[in-house]
């Protein structure tokens, strides 16, 4: 019997060591799968990182040829610390760090041998209390100045090779008799470190911050299309003729990836525009190019995004208008979204090939599409101006709440001190259960009638949805405005009629009632 036990045992072990061995000889296979993917994501992170080796492979040379070695010694690591500190993705990060690298670089060495000219022809002790001084003196200054504004945004990483650099040499040269090869050494191989960075990265395949911007600011125009369209059309679907529920949570999950990435945009426009502040001009019509009106406009944008959050906000309520009312008001609101996605698209667009956009962007269509929305709202007046059952539970309402106050009075005990009061009290403690029965049926009661007093309206939710497509065809204005402002700053070329776009955006209701397949974008160009 315990034979039969152990080797029960044994078997069992036997297949959880071989299901372990199975599940780690799958870790390198979903590795190399998920690496993979984040190549294909963006072909670029893959270019960087053979960009990467190559800069570090030929700085390698200053250590592994020996007359490079002969000429530089052991301060050639100072190159393989710069290129691996320095060398970025984009051509304006690697400018930026590579130029606040030497510029800190010059100046602590600069610096310290001023410091050291003055403390050679002085004693020893004057000397140690001179450098730890200066030292002090130094490290709090350039400690201090990282907190300013302006400092900390464009500068922080030069001030900290700064002090680094500085408190080096500085302590280095108070054992060491002549400094001034150690600094030039050490600013050698920086120099030589800083020049395969830039030449990596604007050389070989560069990548562009400013590039970068402009892409991100046309992908956000294009998913804020993508949202407001399908915010609209998936508070329009039929929930009974559609049953196929992955598709509708897919459907319903697609909608906020448009609006979030905008929303979380800040951080990453402001540290794009930087850094492309610091690459080569991009236009040869404007001297310095408005990368900051791109920062302003996606500050717009994320106020618009706003509106699209609380759009969607209405498909996850709790309280819904029925199907049947909704219909009523399909073609309206379908038309505003329509307008208002082919607005976003043109905008998209222009900014896309650098040119301006049409005059008449905001066109007629989409105020009448308006003025259709307000028309249908006004020919249903009843259904937002609540109904008569509404108003029978109001009235009940305030009847018992005045019933419940009225008894609340009779029931407060009065300050008797005789003994009859005292009977009536043990007569009333023997009464309080069922009191409290009848208390929390009434509240129960109450709660019913408040809540149905509250329903007074069946379109009450749809209003809310109403007033935020109109919200949002105002805050499309302040957008469109934003846009020619960076039209004008940044000199796009002139609107021609070669450059209109005809955007035809059909609902995919309507394609599904008229043939059955659900419709998709088509954009054509046309000259006018």
């Amino acid at each position: 019997m315990a034979s039969t036990v152990d080797s029960s045992s044994n078997k069992s072990s036997l297949l959880m060591l071989r299901e372990k061995v199975k599940k780690l000889g799958r870790v390198p296979a979903s590795w190399a799968a998920y690496a993979w993917s984040i190549g294909r994501e963006d072909q670029r992170r893959a270019i960087h990182a053979l960009k990467v080796g190559l800069a570090l492979t030929l700085v390698s040379l200053l250590y592994i040829l020996e007359p490079l070695f002969k000429g530089l010694g052991k301060n050639a690591m100072w190159a393989v610390m710069t290129v691996v500190v320095v060398l970025e993705f984009t051509a304006g990060a690697t400018i930026c760090k590579g130029l606040n690298r030497g510029f800190g670089t010059v100046v602590a060495a600069s610096l310290a041998f001023i410091i050291e000219l003055v403390a050679v022809k002085s004693g020893k002790v004057f000397r140690g209390f001179f450098v730890a001084s200066s030292v002090f003196l130094i490290g709090f200054a350039a400690t201090y100045l990282r907190f300013f504004p302006s400092i900390k945004k464009s500068y922080d990483y030069g001030v900290v090779i700064f002090l680094l650099t500085f408190n080096l040499i500085t302590v280095s040269s108070f054992r060491q008799e002549n400094v001034l090869p150690l600094a030039r050494d050490r600013l050698s191989t920086i120099a030589i470190g800083c020049a395969i960075c830039l030449f990596m990265s604007l050389l070989v395949l560069p990548n562009w911050s400013g590039e970068d911007l402009h892409s991100c600011t046309v992908r956000k125009f294009e998913g804020l299309a993508k949202s407001v369209e399908g915010c609209v059309n998936e508070y329009f679907r039929d929930q009974e003729k559609d049953d196929n529920i992955f598709d509708n949570k897919a459907s319903r999950d697609s909608i906020h990836i448009g609006y979030r990435a905008v929303l979380e945009s800040k951080s990453n426009d402001e540290t794009l525009a930087h850094y492309a502040s610091w690459e080569p001009r991009h236009s040869t019509q404007c001297y310095s190019y408005p990368w900051q009106k791109y920062v302003k406009l996606g500050s717009v944008l994320r106020h618009f995004a706003y509106t699209v959050a609380a759009l969607h906000g209405c498909l996850e309520s709790e309280i819904q208008t029925p199907t049947s009312v909704r219909s009523l008001f399909r073609n309206p609101c379908t038309r505003v979204a329509r307008e208002v996605t082919k607005v976003l698209q043109e905008l998209a667009d222009s900014i896309r090939n650098h040119h301006r956009c049409a005059p008449d962007v905001l066109s007629d269509h989409l105020h009448e599409a308006l003025q259709d929305l307000n028309s249908a709202i006004r020919s249903q007046p009843r259904l937002f101006l609540g109904s008569k059952h509404g108003s029978v539970n109001s009235r009940m309402l305030i009847e018992l709440t005045s019933g419940k106050h009225t008894a609340s009075r009779t029931a407060l005990p009065s300050f008797k001190t005789d003994t009859a009061s005292l009977l009536e009290r043990k007569i009333t403690k023997g009464d309080q259960p069922s009191e409290r029965n009848e208390r929390s049926t009434l509240g129960r009661t109450l709660s019913k009638i408040a809540i149905t007093s509250l329903e007074f309206s069946e379109a009450l939710p749809f209003a809310a949805f109403a007033s935020l497509l109109v919200e949002m065809v105002v805050r499309l204005e302040l957008v469109i405005e934003e846009v020619k402002e960076l039209e004008r700053a940044a000199n796009f070329k002139e609107f021609t009629g070669h450059d209109h776009l005809t955007i035809d955006l059909t609902c995919k209701e309507e394609k599904r009632n008229n043939n059955g397949v659900p419709g998709s974008h088509t954009v054509s160009s046309a000259a006018e």
